[in-house]
């Protein structure tokens, strides 16, 4: 299988079934790393060292496998923000600008770490707006990461990845990592002819992820930027006829072929893995707005509908949203950056273009939000 460009690198473990608390192995001697540790802690003739060791990635954060996760009650604090964003944007202090008109801001002059209650609330709608923004000059990455992770909690329950590595004894932070001594994209591009793979994150979990953050620990000199997709002005792209058309449609996701993926290449599952059904246009609890909420990373096909058909509607939709650069902005990640993104209205995509042998290390905080749901179709 073509080696990942949007999960993390795995290690050496049992298969699934084995991967329990009296399975008779020392975890802490199967941590093979794909990744050239030594390499990391002190660096190449090329590359300095890790500029967060803190941040390298474990896969060894639990002594058992965890149990499926639950449904719990979601409150979107965006509900309670005034829209005039008093707090966020304090006069005098704070600089926006917009990247194009419908999705994507850059904001300088606001820390995060720094933000009140009342800041929080107005940073979820603002974002929910905005689909993804970059704040600039950021503290996150240096703050103790209990701090991070405190601070993303507020905006609901955390998700621990099914395989990815996190750093010691913090499971809730994804870590999207490829070392100083990587040399997968040429190996990834030996099999496509791109590495574009759009994508909302998890979507397979029963409630997926809404307001999200992404924060760059290390990156290469040029290149390695996310690219974004306004889901809303895709949806309102399409004709009317064919936006009623898609209300009432059910979509399955499915993480089997992640865990799957993991497994074959000698990694971990952490649970086992799950499928939800999802309508095809999603509402967003906030802003009222409707979105498309497929992709072809985790999507497998339209309830109800045959095969042929089914690969029909999403092959349309896919080209849609990949082709719709008019709906899409690119992020470049800069040292400092802190990205926010709503996973319910926005998709995404990494672009892997930066030269083999550079280290790119960028940790996500992954709130869960509530189910995806749908209102009626309106015209």
């Amino acid at each position: 299988m073509a080696p990942s460009l949007t999960e993390t690198v795995s290690i050496r473990a049992p298969p699934v079934s084995t991967l329990k608390a009296d399975a008779g192995f020392n975890k802490e001697n199967l941590i093979g790393y794909k990744y050239e540790k030594e390499a990391e802690l002190k660096g190449t003739d090329k590359q300095p060292p890790a500029s967060y060791p803190n941040y390298l990635p474990v896969w060894d954060n639990e002594t058992e496998r965890y149990p499926p996760l639950e449904l719990f009650e979601h409150y979107d604090h965006g509900k309670d923000a005034d829209p005039a964003f008093p707090d966020l944007f304090p006069k005098g202090q704070a600089e926006t600008d917009d990247i194009t008109p419908f999705i994507g801001s850059e904001v300088h002059g606001v820390q995060l770490s720094k933000l009140s209650k009342s800041g929080k609330d107005q940073l979820a709608l603002y974002v929910a707006q905005r689909r993804v923004v970059a704040f600039r000059d950021q503290d996150f990455a240096s703050l103790p990461i209990q701090e991070a992770v405190d601070f993303a909690g507020y905006f609901g329950r955390h998700h621990v990845h099914q395989t990815s590595g996190a750093p010691k004894g913090f499971p809730e932070v994804h870590l999207v990592f490829r070392g100083a001594e990587d040399r997968t994209g040429a190996q990834f591009l030996e099999q496509r002819t791109n590495t574009i793979t759009w994508h909302s994150d998890i979507t397979f979990e029963k409630q997926p992820p809404g307001t999200t953050f992404l924060y760059v620990l290390d990156g290469p000199s040029t290149g390695g930027d996310t690219l974004f997709g306004d889901m809303v002005q895709a949806y309102k792209r399409l004709s009317p006829a064919f936006r009623e058309r898609l209300h009432g449609l059910k979509a399955v996701h499915s993480g089997v072929e992640q865990v799957n993926a993991s497994l074959n290449g000698g990694g971990i599952a952490r649970r086992d893995p799950v499928t939800s059904e999802h309508p095809v246009v999603r509402t967003h609890p906030v802003t009222g707005e409707k979105a498309l909420y497929v992709n072809p990373q985790f999507t497998r096909h339209i309830v109800g509908y045959k095969k042929e058909e089914s690969d029909a509607l999403l092959k349309f939709l896919y080209d849609h949203i990949a082709l719709s650069q008019d709906v899409q902005t690119r992020i470049r990640w800069k040292p400092g950056t802190v990205v926010v993104w709503d996973n319910r209205v926005a998709c995404h995509s990494a672009v892997f273009d930066w030269e083999d042998g550079q280290r790119r290390h960028i940790a996500r905080l992954t709130p869960q939000a509530e189910p995806p749901y749908e209102t009626p179709f309106e015209g």
